[in-house]
């Protein structure tokens, strides 16, 4: 380290000559630029995320602030129409899924007789594996002796 940074000596240093601190508002100024040019940046980088979690805000703002007697007057038949439509769709998605799923021969009376011839030939290769080992251990108990 040079000798007159070791005495003390500030000549071509880049620091205050003030030695005050900054004031309160100088510290406020400086730390809202450094929020504004951090924002900015990460706005610039991530911009689906910026829209995402202003969507969050606003839906959970909505959600929070109290309606008003107007917008209820308003929006109760916009949601009893949505209500009744989304219910009518889900209807109508059900019964084409099951009506598919019957064509194909995929019913419940089906799967179920699946699982029974499933599980009957589970049954039966175990009844046969079993057999078999019990044979080789005799033949074998037969041939030692």
């Amino acid at each position: 380290m040079p000798d007159a940074h070791r005495n003390g000596s500030t000549h071509g240093d880049q620091r205050r000559s003030d030695p005050t601190p900054p004031s309160p508002i100088e510290r406020a100024r400086g730390a809202a630029s450094d929020t504004a040019r951090r924002t900015v940046e990460g706005i610039e980088s991530n911009p689906l995320g910026i829209l995402v979690g202003g969507l969050a805000v606003g839906a959970l703002a909505g959600a929070l602030i109290p309606r008003s007697a107007k917008e209820k007057e308003l929006l109760a038949p916009v949601g009893k129409r949505i209500g009744e439509s989304a219910r009518a769709a889900a209807k109508a998605a059900r019964e084409a899924g099951q009506s598919e799923l019957e064509s194909r021969g995929l019913t419940a009376d089906a799967g179920r007789d699946q699982v029974k011839t499933l599980l009957g030939g589970f049954a039966k290769a175990l009844s046969t594996a079993g057999a078999a080992g019990a044979k080789a251990a005799t033949d074998t108990a037969t041939d030692r002796s």
